[in-house]
């Protein structure tokens, strides 16, 4: 059911004469959500984290990895979809893994029909104990359903003198027929922090990057796209991006899958993360009064 703001938020929203296909609801853990139909494609979007868990052109499979066992309570986090990772990224003492976007429920503001049959939703984090403790800023996330999927996460300093400093990344869990069929382009030459070596600094020397273990590097300085190539499923997944220096790449494989409540065991088989974002050495510095935008655009060819 509806938390009382959200449902109040909804009755203000009329869906736009038009969209027909956006539909208000309840899902997974009595968790508010919104179906979006169009004639090419299929989304869902929960309020809770403004997280995207599904995103499919039809007559193809999912372009959106869910877990099995993830998680849809209040205050966790979704295992899957695009998680929208804002102020840090990864760790930090005594404050929750990835920061605390993920776990906001996010306020509907809009739904717009485009011209061509797309759908546009917008969406803003809300004012929160942890938000007041960081900085004076506004953050909005905008999700353009159609041929393609496209999400932009806005975030504007409101502050008039200070600079605020944060990290963000849309953690994007990638469907594939197989991990062993899969390969990304795109990063070769790049430098790249390896997390399961303790951060050692490397150089991508492969065209084709394969995974064949455990996989967490952070590329840096990588402003251009990548594709995901999946010889099982017969297809490319484009990456286009703007806004973006960093590209994550994760992989769990067998142990870290096996330590992963919200993870099955096998999982790792079916997924990969290539994630687009600023963090650590290309974290983002955002003068007072300025704006910043990420933005992935999600395209699926044939291999």
């Amino acid at each position: 059911m509806l938390p009382h703001g959200d449902s109040l938020m909804a009755k203000k929203l009329k869906t736009p004469e038009g969209t027909g296909g956006v539909i208000f609801t309840e899902g997974n853990g009595e968790l508010s959500k919104l179906e979006i139909n169009t004639a090419w494609s299929r989304a869902e979007l929960y309020l809770h984290g403004a997280h995207l868990t599904h995103f499919q052109k039809k007559d193809e499979p999912p372009v959106l990895f869910m877990s099995q066992l993830s998680r849809f309570q209040q205050g966790t986090p979704i295992r899957g979809g695009i998680p929208v990772i804002f102020p840090w990224f990864g760790a930090r003492e005594g404050e929750p893994t990835h920061g605390f976007a993920r776990t906001q429920i996010w306020e509907l503001r809009e739904i717009s029909p485009w011209q061509d049959g797309g759908v546009s939703v917008r969406l803003r984090l809300p004012d929160s104990p942890d938000a007041a403790l960081v900085s004076k800023f506004t953050v909005e996330y905008l999700v353009t359903v159609g041929q393609t999927l496209a999400v932009e996460l806005i975030v504007a300093n409101e502050s008039h003198e200070l600079d605020f400093t944060f990290e963000d990344c849309l953690h994007t869990y990638f469907l594939v027929g197989d991990i062993s069929a899969v390969s990304v382009t795109g990063l070769k030459g790049a430098d790249f922090l390896d997390k399961t070596e303790a951060f050692a600094r490397k150089t991508e020397r492969a065209e084709h990057l394969k995974i064949t273990q455990e996989t967490d590097r952070v590329y840096l300085n990588t402003p251009g796209g990548v594709e995901i190539h999946d010889s099982k499923l017969r297809r490319r997944v484009r990456v286009e991006k703007s806004g973006s220096l960093s590209t994550v790449v994760w992989n769990p494989w067998v142990e870290k899958a096996q330590q992963m409540p919200d993870f099955g065991n096998e999982e790792f088989l079916q997924m990969i993360c290539v994630e687009a974002g600023n963090v650590g050495e290309n974290k983002s510095t955002l003068p007072a009064g300025k704006t910043a935008r990420l933005k992935i655009e999600l395209s699926t060819l044939p291999l």
